[in-house]
């Protein structure tokens, strides 16, 4: 193509796509798209146009020993490969490549490998850990390990709500009702049910002076008040690493709203000093975000009592604690993982660092996801993310110790458990992240169809398979002997893989994979059924065997960027 368009190859490399498997099996793997190398691509090229452009250059192209077979769509030029070449060279990459397959596709090499810090989770202590949390907790996951696998630098932030006046409230339900061996053994909890108690009386004057008082010593950095906060603070942490270990999740830094209370203050001298802090009628400061500069839209940054604002989340702490990261990180772009409510917070919040003078404010980014509906528990509302984790684990035990396939297996525990947060990872990364949708648990634990299980099932199959056939040398396979439909169908799919990445690299949507990998387990399932290695000859065993391995290396690489650990055993 290079020589006939006369365009430099790396110019081709994102017109060129793997054609992807449908029911209609394609004859074609590869194909061009012609509007995107054509010259007058700025003027509307019609249907009619492209679709001779495409046949005038398919005749300039001629087959040889790589491309068997040309072809014209609408608007494409399609290539069918020799299908001797393409098994070979499909499963020779995926083999050798291993894990790193996909990633060192040459779609990556024009991308800047950057320092990203990713904020994500991000719980308040002595609250419900609720479900929102859990959605930014493996939205967060699953882009830092994508941007890991890119080759990107990473740090996972965890940033507590860890401040306010809620722990004036806290402390005083503490010294009321607060046991110090049950926060040393159930900090979350605990800590959770004294502010349920002390919220019952927080109307009462007496208890809410004593916990502006409280909160008052604490802003002071009373030793013994804050000796008691830090304990809150520190216990529910270790709690939470505890918890997060279970989802396979871990963070770098936790950080939290208390580190920028000092330095709130300075970013509020900051905006005074640069004229953008204004003062309302009822002595509230504001920062006037308009473009006709008639407050027309504001942010506001300050309460009439000179205090931060804890209303929702504060402007100023978030103003100073971007800076702070970029000062101490320099890295090359901001992450943030929450949920669409806090979309106008995080536009205001760049558009102010824009107004300060930080343009690194244009490479910030907010990813926003919808809200989920109806996960509730056997014994009710979900309260914290270890009644979901314990939930769906005896869920899933429960189904596999009905169902007549589970073979004995060495740790039924731990197997449920990784299975049944697939399960939960695939039903909440299937859609748009920004789409609110349903939660079901029949759904998401079904073992056919396009859920968690059915990955977690075709992955511990191919792996048996493996086990079973598995010290065949692979290396000098007869490809010859995978030219079945079927064969064909998977290594076409292997092809797609690179594709996917960089869709979600773009726009750090896991669904792209998602549906990837579900289109991968079901070709894998067909071809399981009809390319037996059991009982065929030497090389057609070996043969499947090696297409098998390449089909369950390429799953669990999908598998581990989701955040999800492939099971052995089911």
């Amino acid at each position: 193509l290079s020589k006939v368009l006369d365009l430099p190859p790396e110019n081709l490399i994102k017109s060129i796509s793997a054609v992807p498997v449908s029911k209609k099996r394609h004859v074609a793997d590869f194909q061009l798209s012609v509007a995107s190398v054509t010259e007058d691509s700025s003027s509307e090229s019609s249907a009619q146009d492209l679709h001779l452009q495409a046949q005038k250059l398919a005749e300039r192209l001629k087959c040889d020993a790589v491309v068997s077979e040309i072809s014209t769509g609408p608007g494409t030029v399609n290539f069918r490969i020799n299908r001797e070449l393409l098994a070979k060279t499909v499963l020779q990459q995926v083999l050798k490549d291993g894990s790193e397959y996909g990633v060192k596709s040459e779609l990556f090499c024009t991308v800047p490998r950057q320092k990203v810090v990713i904020e994500f989770s991000s719980p308040n202590i002595a609250k419900k850990f609720h479900i929102g949390h859990l959605r930014s907790t493996i939205i967060g996951n699953f882009i830092a390990n994508l941007k890991v696998a890119l080759g990107h630098e990473v740090i996972r932030m965890n940033y507590l709500g860890d401040w306010g006046m809620q722990f004036g409230l806290l402390g005083v339900g503490f010294q009321c009702f607060g046991n110090k061996e049950k926060l040393k053994s159930s900090p979350l909890q605990h800590l959770f049910e004294v502010y349920v108690q002390i919220n019952k009386e927080a109307d009462d004057e007496n208890v809410k002076k004593l916990a502006k008082d409280f909160f008052r010593k604490l802003e002071e950095h009373d030793e013994q008040t804050l000796s008691l906060w830090k304990q809150f603070r520190d216990f529910s942490i270790e709690e939470y690493i505890r918890i997060y270990k279970r989802l396979g999740v871990h963070f770098d830094e936790y950080s939290g709203e208390s580190f920028y209370q000092q330095k709130s203050q300075e970013v509020l001298k900051m905006l005074e000093d640069k004229g953008l802090l204004q003062k309302t009628v009822k002595g509230t400061g504001v920062v006037d975000l308009s473009e006709k500069k008639d407050l027309s839209l504001f942010s506001t940054v300050m309460r009439s009592d000179g205090t931060s604002l804890y209303i929702t989340r504060q402007v100023s702490p978030d103003l100073a604690a971007a800076i702070d990261r970029m000062n101490k990180h320099s890295c090359d772009t901001m992450i943030y993982v929450t949920d669409k409510s806090q979309s106008s917070h995080f536009q205001h919040l760049f558009q102010i660092l824009k107004l300060m003078g930080y343009d690194w404010a244009e490479r910030c980014q907010h990813v926003s996801f919808g809200l989920v509906q109806g996960m509730k528990t056997r014994r009710g509302e979900v309260v914290f993310l270890e009644d979901v984790l314990n939930e769906v684990r005896s869920r899933m035990l429960q189904n596999m110790a009905s169902a007549k396939t589970t073979k004995e297996i060495e740790d039924p525990v731990e197997t449920a458990e990784k299975v049944g947060l697939a399960a939960l990872i695939i039903q909440d990364f299937r859609g748009l992240l920004s789409s609110d949708y349903q939660f079901s648990w029949d759904r998401a634990l079904q073992s056919r169809g396009d859920t968690g299980v059915f990955l977690q099932y075709t992955h511990a199959r191919l792996h048996s398979l493996e086990q079973m056939h598995g010290n065949e040398q692979l290396t000098d396979v007869n490809v010859a002997c995978l030219q079945e439909p079927d064969a064909i169908s998977v290594l076409q799919h292997l092809l797609r893989y690179d594709e996917v990445l960089y869709q979600s690299s773009q726009d750090l949507q896991p669904k792209h994979i998602v549906s990837y990998l579900l289109t991968l387990s079901h070709l894998a399932a067909v071809a399981h059924k009809t390319l037996p290695v059991k009982g065929s000859a030497p090389e057609v065993a070996q043969a499947r065997c090696c297409l098998f391995q390449a089909a369950r290396s390429v799953l669990a690489n999908g598998m581990k960027l989701l955040g999800i650990t492939p099971v052995t055993q089911m």
